[in-house]
């Protein structure tokens, strides 16, 4: 059989010219358009369900949260395994799919479940689905630089200025922010006052949430006019909050200021974000899209912070703390000099024993060919360009020009040989 292959090529060495130059230009298409990583992902095939239910223990948690999803989402359809964890106020569900179904097929399969899940939930509760990424998309991580704001105000900027911009970056999932306080307004009950105008705590609560809304009236017309009639309720500072009427007694209005205090404050934090031993900071986390080109999506979000650093307050930058870019270059720089090393010692000891240039130049052509189908390989298969794969490429590299040196060593000593016998 290889007698035959080797015949055939001889005969038609155009055509092998011809196919050698295809799959050289393939190649190259191929690492264009393969993803760029710097670490393999062998993360399982999940999609993360996340349930808040704030002030609840574990153990409640698990009851009524996590054993009834992990109950209804069994039966999907190529799942291999479900697991549960529950923390206080918070619970995870992992829902793990076999390595060859599609994600977002699975996402789908799972949001159907919940629909049905969320009936035996209690009424305030709301699962969710996590962003669609895998276990190593933090590709990206920075922070802010602003000496002259609090920590407050910081994580303000990040939430709702610097956030949403980044999440419109293509090939992100989500944008996780890290430090900080997240600002709320805090009422602070003081209970003998509740029992002196016999009150109780859930009475305070539906003020609250009856007071912070905008009312529509409809539309009023007057002299070929027509106005919008609105109630505008919304809490602008702490003194809204305060004048609010919780009761009467004798026709004197119960204020929330009268049972208690208001005050500004931050939510329950379950950790914070120290940059290099000088002080917190506030930030955020980059997570990738599933299968997305990890230095493209880098590159889109570098960009894109030059634009969001124009709307930031003076004196504020972005500073970057994690880019995994510079390991991915890194990688691709170590194949393209190890390659380019091959090639020049390999023909350096050819035209030294051989003392033939052809024979040199066919072990040096066929080097970029055989990355070329490697890449080619790599696209087939669905596999990013990582660490591990880039590595192999390079230690293929050897075997490959071993195997073209015997190759043409044998070949150049039977044309020798034939010579001598014609001779």
């Amino acid at each position: 059989m290889v007698e035959k292959i080797i015949d055939i090529s001889l005969k038609n060495r155009w055509a092998v010219l011809f196919i050698a130059v295809v799959l050289f230009v393939w190649g190259i298409f191929s690492i264009q358009k393969n993803p760029i990583d710097a670490i393999p992902d062998l993360s399982e095939n999940q999609v993360i369900v996340f349930t808040e239910w704030m002030g609840r223990s574990p153990q409640v948690i698990e009851d009524q949260i996590t054993y009834p999803l992990v109950s209804n989402l069994q039966g999907i359809p190529n799942v291999k395994n479900i697991r549960g964890s529950s923390m206080f106020g918070m619970s995870f569900v992992y829902v793990i799919f076999e390595d060859n179904t599609d994600i977002y097929w699975a996402r789908t399969r799972v949001l159907e479940r919940l629909n049905y899940a969320q009936k035996l939930l209690p009424d305030d509760v709301s699962p969710s689905l996590g962003p669609d990424g895998t276990g190593v998309g933090h590709i990206f991580w920075y922070h802010l630089d602003a000496p002259d704001m609090d920590l407050g105000e910081q994580r303000a900027l990040q939430d709702w200025y610097i956030k949403f911009a980044l999440q419109n970056v293509q090939g992100v999932a989500e944008v996780a922010s890290f430090g900080g306080f997240q600002k709320q307004y805090q009422i602070v009950i003081d209970p003998h006052k509740l029992t002196y105008y016999n009150l109780q705590l859930m009475d305070v609560l539906k003020t609250v949430r009856a007071n912070n809304n905008d009312v529509g009236g409809g539309k009023f017309e007057m002299t070929d006019m027509s106005y919008i009639i609105r109630g505008l309720g919304y809490i602008r500072n702490i003194k809204d909050i305060e004048n609010m009427p919780v009761s009467t007694r004798n026709s004197i209005p119960i204020r929330i200021k009268d049972i208690g205090s208001v005050q500004m404050g931050g939510d329950l934090r379950l950790g914070i974000f120290d940059m290099d031993g000088t002080g917190e900071v506030v930030g955020g986390i980059v997570v990738m899209r599933y299968g997305e080109n990890a230095d493209q999506v880098i590159k889109n979000i570098k960009a894109k912070i030059k634009e969001v650093e124009k709307g930031l307050p003076n004196g504020v930058r972005l500073k970057v703390s994690y880019d995994r870019s510079d390991l991915i270059e890194e990688a691709i720089d170590s194949v393209r000099g190890t390659l380019y090393e091959e090639m020049i010692t390999v023909s350096i000891i050819v035209i030294l024993f051989l003392f033939n240039w052809r024979s040199a130049l066919i072990i040096i052509i066929q080097l970029p060919i055989s990355v070329a189908v490697g890449f080619i390989l790599l696209e087939a298969f669905g596999i990013s360009s990582n660490i591990m794969s880039l590595t192999g490429i390079a230690l293929a590299i050897g075997v490959v020009v071993d195997d073209g040196i015997v190759m043409v060593e044998n070949a150049y000593r039977h044309i020798s040989l034939e010579h001598e016998k014609r001779g």
